[in-house]
C-alpha cells in the first residue's frame, strides 16, 4: 500500500499537485503567448507533457482551468501587495506607492499574468463573475488597510470606505487593462505615479472627513 502511494520519495498527493501546477503553468504560457483560443485540452496537455487523463484528474472544463489560474494570480498579487505595505515607510504616499508598485510589477514583469488575469478573466460570463468577485475581494482588502492606516473609527460610515475602495480598485483594473492594450500613452512608471496620485487624493480626503 505504501509503495503505491509513494514513488521516488514523492507521495501520490504531491505528484498530483505537481501535475496540476504543470497544467496551470502550461495554461499561463498558452494564454500569454498564443491567446485564449489556443487553450485546448490537447494543446494544454502537450505543453505540460502530460497524458490527457491527468487533465481530467484536475479539471472538468476550460473555465475551471482559467478560474484556478486567475485565483492563483490573485493570491500572488495579494501577498505581494500586503508584503509591500508592511515594509513601506509609514506615510500615505510611500505606502500607496509601495502597494501599487508591487501589484503593477507582479502583473507586468511577467506579462502572461496580466493577460490571464485581466483579459482572459473576461472571456465568459462565469469568468466575468469571478473577476468581479476578485475585484470586490481586493476592494475589501484596501478598505481594511485604509481604515487601519488612517485610524478611522469603527463607528465610521463603512459604506463610504467600501465605496471608495471599490471605486479605486475597479478603476485601477480598467485603467491597467487599457494600458496593457496600448490605449494609454504612459510608461509603466508614469502609470504607477498617476495611480498613486489618485489613491492618495481619495484616501486623504476620506480620512479628513471621517476622522
Amino acid at each position: 500500500m505504501t509503495a503505491q502511494r509513494t514513488y521516488g520519495g514523492i507521495s501520490a498527493e504531491e505528484r498530483r499537485a505537481q501535475r496540476r501546477a504543470a497544467l496551470l503553468e502550461a495554461a499561463l504560457e498558452i494564454i500569454g503567448t498564443e491567446g485564449l483560443a489556443k487553450l485546448t485540452v490537447s494543446g494544454l496537455c502537450a505543453r505540460a507533457g502530460l497524458n490527457e487523463r491527468y487533465y481530467y484528474e484536475n479539471f472538468d472544463s476550460r473555465d475551471a482551468v482559467l478560474t484556478a489560474l486567475i485565483d492563483g494570480i490573485a493570491a500572488e498579487l495579494a501577498a505581494a501587495i500586503l508584503a509591500a505595505v508592511r515594509t513601506a515607510a509609514p506615510d500615505t504616499r510611500a505606502t500607496a506607492h509601495a502597494a501599487i508598485t508591487a501589484g503593477v510589477h507582479l502583473l507586468t514583469d511577467d506579462p502572461r499574468k496580466a493577460k490571464a488575469a485581466l483579459i482572459a478573466g473576461m472571456a465568459t460570463p462565469e469568468l466575468r463573475a469571478r473577476t468581479t468577485e476578485t475585484v470586490r475581494t481586493f476592494a475589501r482588502m484596501v478598505a481594511t488597510e485604509g481604515t487601519d492606516f488612517y485610524r478611522i473609527p469603527d463607528s465610521g460610515p463603512a459604506a463610504v470606505v467600501e465605496f471608495r475602495a471599490l471605486y479605486l480598485v475597479g478603476g485601477l483594473v480598467q485603467t491597467l487593462t487599457a494600458w496593457l492594450q496600448g490605449d494609454l500613452d504612459l510608461t509603466r512608471d508614469e502609470l504607477i505615479e498617476q495611480t498613486v496620485d489618485v489613491f492618495v487624493l481619495l484616501g486623504e480626503d476620506m480620512a479628513g472627513k471621517l476622522r
